[in-house]
């Protein structure tokens, strides 16, 4: 596979399907999921035959949904427990150094 190749892949897998989800309707409310895509390249080249390269990385992940009922359209975000708990997580770490070190000062 040519580095060409895996980059038409890559852009087969982060188009706007994975973003916009397709809609669907339940109780006459019209629900469209969103995700962000986010990826990562790659290449390389090489004289003649002998040359070879790849790699690529992404990830797409669900981050709401659009509804649309009775004409209005409204944005609803989805929540990430395992982001909110590592930022608090990090936020506690951050708050106990920095009282730890004030207490060194003394």
């Amino acid at each position: 596979m040519t580095p060409d190749d895996i980059l038409a892949r890559a852009g087969d897998q982060l188009s706007v399907r994975r973003v916009f989800g397709k809609p669907v309707e339940h109780d006459g409310i019209l629900v469209i999921p969103v995700a962000v895509a986010v990826g990562g390249g790659g290449g390389g080249a090489g004289p003649d035959e002998q040359g070879s390269g790849g790699g690529f990385g992404g990830i797409v992940r669900g981050i709401g949904a659009y509804t649309v009922n009775e004409g209005k359209v409204r944005y609803v975000p989805a929540i990430d427990v395992v982001a909110l708990t590592a930022l608090g997580l990090l936020l506690a770490r951050t708050i106990t150094k920095a009282v730890g070190r004030r207490r060194h000062r003394r």
